[in-house]
């Protein structure tokens, strides 16, 4: 190991040893990171994993705008708790269930994601009596404490009576099975709950609000600045560089961080294995998820403001 990476974190100082391409190939490939609002929500998620049944279970919706990191938090929760085979009893425990919302919003088709998430082959010629029945004897079997239904606000592109159900579905599987339900999605996701009073008032909210130009993007940017695989100190803790951030990303988890990677990126392919302020100034650098207009227009601010 050379001395040039004593800025980074021990954990990831071997990593600035590697050749061009390989930290490229490291920078691009996803993985967890523990920032605050995630913890948080996290720990909402395993507070709802050890409530003891009752009549009423609480349950749980987590919104923000795309792009917030809230597959990646309900995919950690998943991951935290993974299925487990009891060799003894021949049974699966399946203590968090992951359920991604189909395109239609039907009652057949819900089901039939909910079985594959329990990694039963895609069932045919079953009648909706029987598909929802082996839901719920299979979520009862597998021991599931917790189930999650993810883009919830794909329900908005149903009819109103096709919401209906779906509503009455969410509160018979919680009501029959007596584990919390936890719904997610963007903003129209709160909108979608909300349209059912009564299921409603069992959801406790937790919002993902974008970054600010405060002191948690301060440490946000000093964490980059200690685990991204470069070989030169980069100058992520002014003012400057967190205007930069804000004005390209509108505060999204997601943009910043493919931001970051793409700085990171363009800095190990020119040499000059830093970043500052000025890297977010090259023209032709690719910044994901952001449009050209937004750059132009966002620079052209910066600017002014530096005038």
């Amino acid at each position: 190991m050379t001395d040039f990476n004593d800025h980074l974190f021990p954990a990831y100082r071997e990593q600035a040893d590697l050749p061009a391409e390989t930290r490229i190939d490291w920078l691009r490939r996803d993985r967890w990171v523990s920032l605050p609002q995630s913890v948080a929500a996290l720990g909402r998620l395993e507070d709802l994993l050890t409530y003891p049944q009752r009549g009423r279970m609480p349950c749980l919706l987590l919104f923000g705008s795309t792009g917030m990191g809230k597959s990646e938090i309900l995919n950690r929760f998943a991951e935290l708790h993974t299925p487990k085979y009891d060799e003894c009893a021949g049974l699966t425990a399946m203590p968090v269930v992951v359920v991604q919302m189909p395109p239609q919003p039907t009652e057949e088709e819900f089901y039939t994601e909910l079985m594959l998430a329990m990694n039963y082959a895609e069932l045919s010629h079953v009648s909706l009596r029987t598909l929802r029945a082996l839901a719920r004897r299979t979520l009862a079997e597998f021991g599931t404490k917790v189930l999650v239904l993810d883009e919830i606000d794909k329900m908005l592109a149903g009819s109103p009576r096709q919401q209906r159900i779906f509503l009455n579905t969410v509160r018979f599987l919680t009501n029959d099975l007596k584990i919390p339900i936890v719904c997610a999605g963007t903003e129209d996701a709160r909108i979608a709950v909300l349209t059912d009073p009564n299921l409603a008032d069992r959801f406790g909210a937790f919002e993902l609000v974008a970054w600010r130009n405060d002191h948690a993007l301060q440490q946000l940017m000093a964490s980059f600045a200690g685990l991204l695989p470069l070989r030169r100190p980069s100058r992520l803790d002014t003012n400057e560089v967190r205007q930069h951030v804000i004005a390209l990303t509108a505060g999204v988890t997601g943009r910043i961080f493919r931001l970051m990677e793409a700085v990171a990126i363009a800095a190990i392919r020119d040499g000059r294995e830093m970043i500052d302020a000025g890297s977010f100034d090259d023209d032709q650098l690719l910044l994901p998820l952001v449009s050209m207009q937004v750059i132009a227009s966002t620079k052209r601010a910066l600017r002014r403001r530096a005038a």
